[in-house]
């Protein structure tokens, strides 16, 4: 296996597309350029202080407890991330960790209990974080979406509730709705990987020299993977939230619109 290194030469010539962005920019004044400067040193010092630290989990002597602990961290930043970018869906933050938290135990114990990979920091905590990252687009997205629906259309629910339908059934439709368009991006994603792009893991893995058969077959685990990821994080917030959008006497909460 050859290894691939880039040095810092290379990381400075990546900065050439980032100043093409700056400079398109401020051609078509989008008003962009300070927040695309202030994400590339917020990625770098976000990066570099996670790789200092992934050196200490990922070190083949350290104990295999500090990668679970760097998990459950990730669990616990996903929800407030979750929380921070879906504000007007109420109690979105335990919602979002304990979804979160699902979509590791289950994926974990399927790449882990068959055997798939070793129990080692070095795929629990790269995997763990696949499965979270993916999952995470997809909670906030059903999260606005639920609420967006039961807010706009609360004629509708109420009518249907006010015909005997208990709160389930009156917001089964606008629930359906939502964890469809939750779900759509990652099967167009999945569909389309290979043919129009080649997704990052396979990418990392034949950059790093891996035999291009292993890459797709470890490639096409991770990516059926994530699809349930993410399929059972949209439905936990889904069956999660709607119950709690609900009075136990079957009538729907008023939900403010968000002020963003």
């Amino acid at each position: 296996m050859s290894a691939t290194h880039i040095g810092w030469s290379g990381l400075a010539a990546s900065l050439v597309l980032v100043a093409v962005a700056v400079g398109l920019s401020g051609w078509q004044r989008l008003h962009l350029s300070r927040s695309v400067l202030w994400a590339c040193a917020r990625a770098a010092a976000q990066l570099f202080v996670v790789g200092w630290a992934l050196k200490l989990v990922l070190d083949p002597d350290a104990p295999v407890v500090w990668a679970w602990l760097w998990v459950a961290v990730m669990v616990v930043f996903s929800g407030v991330t979750i929380r921070n970018r879906a504000r007007e869906v109420p109690g979105i933050w335990a919602l979002g960790t304990v979804a979160m938290l699902v979509v590791v135990v289950v994926s974990l114990a399927v790449i882990l209990g068959f055997g798939m990979f070793p129990v080692e920091g070095r795929t629990i905590v790269p995997l763990a974080g696949m499965m979270i990252g993916n999952s995470m687009t997809a909670s906030v997205l059903v999260g606005r979406r639920i609420v967006g629906e039961l807010r706009d259309k609360r004629d509708e629910v109420e009518a249907r509730l006010a015909l005997g339908h208990a709160w389930p059934d009156a917001a089964r439709p606008y629930v359906r709705s939502a964890l469809r368009t939750a779900l759509v991006p990652q099967i167009e994603s999945t569909k389309a990987v290979g043919l129009v792009f080649l997704p990052g893991a396979m990418t990392g893995l034949v950059l790093a020299g891996v035999d291009a058969a292993d890459a797709v077959s470890i490639q096409l685990a991770i990516m059926y993977l994530i699809l349930g990821s993410v399929a059972t994080s949209i439905t936990v917030i889904g069956l999660g939230l709607t119950r709690r959008l609900f009075t136990p006497d079957h009538r729907l909460r008023r939900v403010v619109r968000s002020p963003g």
